[in-house]
């Protein structure tokens, strides 16, 4: 029951947190816009989470569930950013 809390909560801490960082930090990053920007996110959370599989109660799953949730959440935040840019633009 603790490996599927930690699993489920490595999932949304990745997603939660990539997401709140590109609507705020990225917003004015073209390169955030790329179809490669999530993939680049997931693939770098999941090597920076890949040492926590020594410890004794996580398993590689959590590792790649936050991946993942990072991967998810660039791509939401950047979508986020293109709709609220949309809606920005002064009408003429």
């Amino acid at each position: 029951m603790l490996q599927l809390m930690l699993t489920v909560a490595a999932g949304l801490a990745g997603y939660l947190i990539s997401k709140n960082f590109v609507r705020t930090r990225l917003r004015f990053v073209d390169a955030v816009q790329s179809t490669w920007a999530p993939l680049i996110a997931g693939a770098t959370a999941f090597v920076f989470a890949w040492p926590t599989v020594l410890l004794p109660l996580v398993t590689v799953t959590p590792a790649v569930l936050f991946g993942i949730g990072t991967g998810l959440g660039t791509a939401a935040g950047a979508r986020y950013i293109r709709r609220d840019e949309s809606r920005r633009r002064l009408a003429p």
